[in-house]
């Protein structure tokens, strides 16, 4: 027997999900939605979501509605007579008439009711938890409150960032997702301590901006934020290659306190940060030893002068 499977996701992680949908032997995947081609990049070139892709290398049918209520959708779905509708990252809310279809599998990764909504990778690296993970929820017309079916959990190095806490993420919700449809009838639901619930917004580009407060806040955001939208000073200065010296110190706020290599080390008012690349606004990225040499500063000096 085969699962009948109408999957729902867009971004690299669903795709991935997908992935292992197609590949498993008892699974068959007979409709794809996504979300709309979008323009990427200076050039605004059109560009197919990552699910999209994958479904079209193997034929399956792929809707991209603006929205789950435009007209034929619900009645495409029912048509396949799924199983099961497996979701994740899909981008839209089900409404009620999606949700009757079959049952409707979210995977969330985060260890649920902690983090619901569009960030709770990056929300788990900005609070500096000690664990997160992945679960599997039934869906209803809230977001992310469902009740619970799986979970698995994974315990974070505290110098793991976003991009590699998203591919072991991302690999545990495939698994999880295969283990949660073959397992469901054994499964009982357990709802979510809506005391316990928590959410998280979509990052921003100001999320980046550091004030040079405390050294563990902004390592956490040079974790979180990898990729998009980085890290940087309030005159838009970006800082890259960032590793922790001490979190107790009290210092003057961005002073050099010393040189290692080409990297410096700088105060911040409580704790303290080794910097390797500095980029000013408009300019190519530089070691931070280069960026002090080329600007006299030694150390005793503030790293951005009076910025701050």
């Amino acid at each position: 027997m085969k699962y009948k499977i109408v999957y729902m996701g867009t971004p690299h992680y669903a795709k991935e999900i997908l992935n292992t949908l197609i590949e498993a032997e008892d699974m068959e995947v007979s409709l794809v939605l996504t979300q709309p081609d979008r323009p990427v990049g200076r050039k605004k070139v059109l560009t197919p979501p990552p699910v999209k892709t994958l479904a079209m290398e193997y034929a399956i049918k792929v809707l991209q509605p603006n929205r789950l209520s435009d007209e034929g959708i619900e009645s495409t779905i029912k048509d396949q007579k799924p199983d099961f509708i497996v979701v994740a990252a899909f981008g839209q809310i089900l409404p009620k008439n999606i949700l009757d279809i079959a049952p409707c599998i979210n995977l969330h990764a985060s260890l649920l009711p902690q983090y619901r909504g569009a960030s709770p990778v990056q929300q788990s690296l900005l609070n500096g938890d000690e664990k997160t993970g992945v679960t599997s929820m039934l869906m209803e017309e809230g977001l992310d409150t469902g009740p619970m079916l799986e979970k698995v959990e994974f315990v974070i190095p505290t110098d793991m960032r976003l991009h590699a806490l998203m591919a072991q993420l991302t690999s545990d919700a495939c698994k999880l997702t295969l283990s949660t449809i073959r397992n469901y009838e054994n499964i009982t639901p357990q709802i979510q301590d809506e005391a316990q619930a928590t959410l998280c917004k979509k990052i921003k580009k100001s999320d980046g901006e550091v004030d040079f407060e405390d050294a563990n806040v902004i390592y956490n955001k040079y974790r979180a934020f990898e990729g998009w939208p980085g890290i940087f000073s309030a005159d838009g200065t970006k800082l890259d290659g960032l590793s922790m010296v001490d979190i107790t110190s009290k210092n003057r706020v961005l002073e050099i306190l010393s040189f290692d290599e080409d990297s410096v080390v700088i105060g911040c008012c409580k704790g303290a940060l080794k910097i390797a690349s500095l980029q000013p606004v408009s300019k190519k990225a530089m070691s931070a030893k280069a960026y002090c040499v080329g600007r006299g500063l030694k150390v005793g000096d503030l790293l951005f002068g009076d910025a701050f």
